[in-house]
């Protein structure tokens, strides 16, 4: 069962014990000094063990000052002016541990060496790219569901595909003798000129041959031409495919949340990457 998103006071947080976390998404910087103990009481009501906010630099400070912690950072995230800090409170010692240190220390290590590393990705004739439509949201729930144990969001409910598609977010893909093999998305915050390049999968028959390197690239073009300056991910920190792929496209790595997200089955850090388009 997926969590919830809902709106307080004009800030926008997703929770719930899927992720077993209160996720500030997005945050109303006009009266926000309100907001960290609603969102404590909230985790504290349901027993979540993390809070984990996306925030402005400018309310760092007062975030410091009610016991989170900065784990990530991001310059000019908001309209190339104002940097982003990804601010962690822990709830539980069990949370705060991170299980796989050396195992992700040696991935990011080794993503970190492919570093601006280009590699020729091209389609052959029985591929194609595609800008997904309405009409791909059940094909691309499936392949979701194949890829994805669990996933913090419900991407494989072709109506939750749908209904993003109608807002901010822009879906790839890539089918193969007419079969989708690969999909992606941009999710959008165009108010602040940035996109995550986030839901990356490929069926497990067609990997290893570049596609999501090839896609993050149709991807940088399309949000250039739409003129968003800053383009980020939150990549598994196990996984050393998705974050070459970053890497290699010259994303500079911005810090790592500790066991945040519910993915591929179980709660997993996850790596911030960014780069100015």
């Amino acid at each position: 069962m997926s969590d919830q998103v809902v709106k307080l006071a004009g800030s926008l947080i997703q929770h719930g014990s899927f992720n077993d976390r209160v996720y500030l998404m997005k945050l109303v910087t006009d009266d926000f000094e309100h907001l960290p103990s609603v969102i404590e009481e909230i985790a504290q009501e349901n027993n979540y063990s993390k809070i984990f906010s996306k925030i402005p630099v400018s309310a760092k400070e007062y975030f410091l000052s009610r016991g989170h912690v900065e784990e990530a950072h991001i310059p000019g995230f908001f309209n190339g002016d104002e940097d982003a800090s990804f601010m962690a409170k822990y709830l539980s010692q069990a949370r705060m541990e991170e299980l796989n240190t050396q195992e992700n220390t040696s991935v990011l290590k080794a993503a970190i060496s492919k570093f601006n590393v280009s590699k020729d990705v091209k389609l052959s004739d029985d591929e194609q790219f595609i800008v997904c439509s309405e009409t791909d949201t059940t094909e691309m729930a499936d392949l979701y569901r194949q890829v994805f144990p669990s996933y913090p969001f419900p991407i494989s409910d072709a109506t939750y595909l749908l209904k993003t598609m109608s807002e901010d977010f822009v879906y790839f893909g890539i089918r193969k003798h007419g079969k989708l093999v690969a999909v992606s998305s941009c999710e959008m915050d165009i108010a602040n000129s940035n996109v995550e390049m986030t839901d990356f999968a490929t069926v497990p028959e067609s990997r290893g041959k570049g596609y999501s390197y090839y896609l993050l690239a149709e991807m940088e073009t399309n949000m250039r031409d739409t003129g968003i300056k800053t383009a980020y991910t939150i990549a598994r920190a196990r996984s050393y495919g998705m974050n070459a792929v970053f890497s290699r496209h010259s994303y500079i790595y911005a810090g790592t949340l500790v066991n945040n997200t519910n993915i591929s089955g179980g709660i997993e850090s996850m790596n911030i990457w960014y780069k100015k388009l």
